[in-house]
């Protein structure tokens, strides 16, 4: 069963490389490589960046670790049996694809990254629209976590994604996040009353070991290294935009309130691009 958002454009060859990992009895689920493709605003090369280098980038290391927590709603695929063991797809959360790829890993499914199967998306093109649909998805993950935590104490591929995928899932996606702005407020505050020069080039520093990271994530996606150019001004814009979403869906959490789904407004602008043109972009 091949899935893909209304907002999204396949590759003509996109199912053909979405599907072959199933030739392999005991793969349940493939995600595939969601890419934005209204990067032309400045909103948009933000997205593109996160996409390559926070998303596309993480699900590589989360196919090395058997533990990938999310196939994408915008690509992906999923044999049909898994699903139906799984407990079919549930309207717990408001983000039913880590839903369905959790309950995969807890049935003792493997769950695999296509890199090849290229799906091209239409990102939220106001930060308005941005804002309410990373507030569903970080408070939708949360939920799937909260609903899954059992798997912690389980055996077996469940187990390990309890003791592995969610512990990386927890770190990188909530508490570092969250707490990521005192870094901010302790260099600001270094910059202005203890050492300007040395806290300037901490700054720097970790802005050159991102920007190495970006680069290392953009060669393997085949991507033009152009767009890194936007990386300075997202880390210093898009990023603490980022930070009060999560701290947002935390409160919303932590306090018990409920989101409804966030529906966004799309303009069918993304199609997906010729593949000569495409390989040509990326050398």
């Amino acid at each position: 069963v091949v899935m893909m958002d209304g907002d999204t454009v396949f590759e003509p060859d996109t199912v053909h490389h979405l599907v072959q990992p199933f030739a392999d009895p005991a793969i349940g689920a493939v995600a595939g490589n969601a890419k934005v493709g209204n990067r032309s605003t400045v909103i948009g090369a933000w997205q593109h960046i996160e996409y390559v280098m926070g998303f596309n980038l993480d699900r590589r290391m989360y196919d090395l670790l058997r533990c990938m927590p999310t196939i994408p709603g915008a690509i992906g695929a999923f044999r049909r049996e898994a699903v139906l063991e799984a407990g079919g797809m549930s309207e717990d959360t408001l983000a039913e694809d880590t839903d369905i790829t959790i309950a995969l890993h807890r049935s003792g499914w493997r769950v695999v990254y296509a890199e090849h199967a290229r799906a091209w998306t239409e990102a939220p093109a106001s930060l308005g629209q941005l804002w309410r649909q990373r507030y569903r998805w970080s408070y939708g993950t949360m939920q799937a976590l909260w609903k899954h935590r059992g798997s912690v104490t389980d055996r077996g591929p469940s187990g390990r994604f309890g003791r592995v995928g969610m512990p990386l899932v927890v770190l990188f996606q909530i508490v570092t996040p969250v707490f990521a702005p005192l870094i901010d407020v302790f260099t600001l505050y270094a910059m202005l009353f203890v050492d300007f020069r040395a806290s300037l080039l901490a700054w720097l520093a970790v802005l050159g070991v991102q920007l190495f990271c970006a680069a290392y994530a953009f060669r393997l996606d085949r991507e033009k290294y152009r767009y890194l150019l936007m990386l300075p001004l997202q880390q210093l814009a898009y990023r603490q935009l980022m930070y009060l979403v999560l701290i947002h869906s935390c409160v919303t959490a932590a306090t018990g309130g409920r989101l409804r789904w966030q529906k966004l407004k799309r303009t069918g602008e993304v199609g997906a691009p010729d593949p000569a043109a495409a390989r040509s972009e990326a050398r």
